[in-house]
């Protein structure tokens, strides 16, 4: 088990990616806090946590809350001691046009997405710092590499996501902590499931692969990451993409 006895922390775990990510961490030997607005497949969860011998639990919450998710990362720490490991992998899509975008639209990606993860990374960083290990993972994506129509401010909060990964490496790397992103391409999730077949062979025309990936996929990476086996990795980005972002 290669996160036995650490504490995890895992924004938008009850579907698609996170949920992989939550699954693989209980299995490895985690304790895990999950992150959303809705609770997901809670009895899975627990029924994993329990043949591990850890636990599971769920916070509910909006990580564009910047005092929830404070109150929430105080609450942890508390019970636990430490967060050995946080995950920022919440996030949301408005679609459109840039010179037709509404403001909400602009506004609710940047803080979901972007913002979400400063407000969250800032009250558990700074606990490790004070213990001197841990490790943070922050999900981007290929569209804050290379960009996409349709998709400026998702394309603007992913690429913010690197460049605050890159400068808080910086900051923490002193003390012990690592911070990494990743950059996953296009991966099977409820979005993907409801484009359309022809639709979707054209995207996989893009993918040296010439396939989706899958969220297991991600989440073998993430756990690289959380995990002592990237023990001198830090203010890095990882594509998992099919090599989509070549």
């Amino acid at each position: 088990m290669l996160l036995k006895d650490k504490t995890a922390v895992v924004t938008g775990g009850s579907k698609g990616i996170g949920k992989a990510i939550v699954e693989l961490f209980l299995k490895e030997g985690a304790s895990v806090y999950y992150i959303s607005r809705s609770e997901g497949d809670t009895a899975g969860f627990e029924a994993l946590a329990n043949e591990a011998g850890t636990e599971v639990k769920w916070k509910q919450g909006s990580v564009s809350d910047s005092s929830k998710m404070n109150e929430i990362a105080t609450e942890i720490i508390k019970e636990k001691g430490q967060v050995d490991i946080l995950v920022n992998n919440a996030g949301i899509t408005r679609d459109g046009l840039s010179f037709m975008m509404k403001d909400e639209a602009w506004n609710d990606v940047i803080e979901t997405n972007l913002s979400s993860v400063f407000y969250l990374s800032r009250p558990i960083s700074r606990s490790m710092a004070k213990k001197r290990s841990g490790s943070i993972i922050n999900v981007s994506s290929v569209v804050g590499i290379i960009g996409n129509a349709g998709q400026c401010n998702y394309a603007a909060a992913k690429a913010g996501i690197i460049g605050y990964t890159k400068s808080l490496a910086r900051e923490t790397a002193g003390r012990g902590v690592r911070v990494n992103a990743i950059a996953p391409g296009f991966i099977q999730s409820d979005m993907t499931d409801a484009i359309p077949d022809a639709a979707k062979e054209e995207l996989k025309t893009k993918i040296p692969f010439g396939r989706i990936g899958t969220p297991e996929e991600v989440a073998n990476t993430v756990l690289f990451l959380a995990s002592e086996m990237s023990s001198y990795i830090t203010g890095q980005v990882i594509s998992i993409d099919g090599g989509m972002g070549m």
